[in-house]
């Protein structure tokens, strides 16, 4: 007897404001991909105790229409606002068997405009148009979500909607929700009037404060039958004051709902040994090999070449969150010591101004690349011997998953999902790297004084390499921990 057909079949609506490989500003981009289709391949392979019939909705935004030239038109439709309709058109796909659904209408406009403009009142009639839509849209295939799946503010007033909507709609009732929250601080601050042009009314909790009842993304959380944090640190540390953003007394309150998970990475995406952006590729097996690698940017950025000194790097968005400053603060700290910087990456002017000022006053040791450089990235992983990763608070973090796999071993605070993907020097016997407690830059001076002194013991250097690269980060395990908490609530 097939056993397939005794299983339980789940419908999951996954819906983002982003997804690769259509289009990717950011880490939910590789999330709303990886993610679902890893989830995909576990159902296919009968990895689960459920059938999961799992798909992605996102925004038709102007460069998705540029990739997507053979989609198929599966649904139109009107969606309320402001005593008008607005029409919805949207189109289906198939990526390597993974269903993708592109909603587009006026308030996705189809130009060259961004995924996130930086207007939150811009950005909510499209979000808000999106999630309102996507839920109707179930109705119109006939297809009932058993999970709707949502990603920070940008889809949580779908969340809210449905909350409404399966108190007396029969369609929706038994539909349950999550939402995976990526970056608490960003709530859609400032979107009420638009909330009020969709028809959506402020929730009704004594638990909420009255401020983030009109609010996207509480009014998700306040919704959600599960609240799933991008880390289990993370998940933790949204119910204290320091994090919690004004919440932490509402979701403390919903302590048995709030859950972390840590993301995964493409294994095969990040892989060294055949990675065609680095000079020479390499593995566990053949570590040696990695130092061509390093010295192909030692030559490129015109810096001494000496095996004794180690090559730091630093890459992603300069902002005060990343805590960049105090990094910079840091190496400054640390002038009489042996080291090379190559920091990469663009944000705030005063930052980047910062940097820059860095190089300047140390100009044999230090060299800035202020731009976003995909290809010099990945050559960073594959040849820089220690990445720096001092932010102030870090739902989960990619970058030190992938230099871990790369071989580059971090630096970084123990906060959310450092912590929880950092083994510290000292538990030596199993250690994949430094971590520090407080954003300043003397306790990371100090914390970076041990890892460049470690650096000089080549034996205990390579083991910290090895263990790194050894560890699974895949996206199969994230995927069964969603699939057990999809099989969890839909026996509610």
């Amino acid at each position: 007897m097939d056993i397939t057909k005794t299983k339980k079949k789940l419908n999951v609506l996954f819906i983002a404001a982003e997804a690769d490989p259509f289009i990717r500003v950011g880490g939910l981009g590789d999330v709303a991909y990886a993610l679902p289709k890893a989830l995909m391949e576990l159902s296919n392979n009968d990895s689960l105790n459920v059938k999961l019939d799992i798909r992605v909705a996102i925004p038709c935004h102007a460069k998705v229409t540029e990739k997507v030239k053979n989609a198929q038109v599966v649904a139109s439709f009107s969606i309320p606002h402001s005593g008008e309709e607005i029409p919805v058109k949207v189109f289906h796909t198939l990526i390597n068997g993974l269903s993708f659904y592109f909603f587009s209408g006026d308030p996705i406009i189809p130009c060259d405009s961004p995924v996130y403009s930086g207007n939150n009142r811009i950005d909510a009639i499209k979000y808000f148009f999106f999630s309102l839509a996507s839920l109707e849209f179930t109705r119109k295939i006939d297809w009932k979500p058993d999970i709707l799946h949502a990603n920070d503010w940008h889809t949580s007033l779908a969340v809210y909607q449905l909350n409404e909507l399966r108190k007396s709609d029969p369609f929706f009732q038994g539909c349950h929700s999550i939402i995976t929250l990526h970056n608490l601080p960003y709530m859609g601050t400032g979107t009420e009037n638009e909330l009020y042009e969709f028809g959506v009314k402020p929730a009704v909790s004594e638990g909420l404060p009255e401020w983030a009842r009109y609010l996207p993304l509480p009014l998700g959380l306040y919704s959600a039958d599960q609240i799933v944090a991008v880390s289990p640190t993370y998940g933790q540390e949204i119910l204290t004051p320091d994090f919690g953003c004004g919440l932490d007394q509402y979701l403390l309150s919903r302590q048995s709902t709030v859950t972390g998970i840590i993301n995964g990475i493409d294994q095969n995406l990040w892989n060294p040994a055949t990675d065609k952006s680095l000079p020479v590729n390499f593995s566990s097996n053949n570590l040696e090999m990695r130092n061509e690698n390093k010295n192909a940017l030692i030559q490129e950025f015109d810096l001494v070449k000496d095996d004794r000194i180690p090559l730091i790097t630093l890459i992603g968005r300069l902002d005060p969150q990343k805590g960049v400053d105090i990094a910079l603060e840091a190496l400054r700290q640390l002038s009489d010591l042996p080291w090379q910087a190559i920091i990469l990456g663009t944000g705030f002017s005063k930052i980047e101004e910062d940097t820059q000022k860095l190089a300047d006053e140390f100009p044999t040791q230090v060299r800035t690349a202020l731009r976003f450089d995909g290809c010099l990235s990945r050559r960073l992983y594959g040849g820089a011997d220690m990445i720096l990763m001092p932010s102030r608070y870090e739902p989960c973090g990619l970058a030190q998953m992938i230099a871990m796999r790369y071989g580059c071993v971090p630096v970084a605070r123990a906060t959310g999902g450092l912590r929880d993907t950092i083994t510290d020097i000292s538990n030596i016997e199993n250690a994949t790297g430094f971590l520090f407690e407080n954003p300043i830059g003397s306790n990371m001076a100090g914390v970076m004084t041990k890892a460049l002194s470690t650096f000089e013991d080549k034996t205990t250097w390579k083991e910290l390499q090895l263990r790194g690269m050894m560890k699974d980060y895949s996206w199969q395990v994230p995927a069964q921990s969603y699939a057990d908490l999809y099989e969890k609530l839909s026996q509610k």
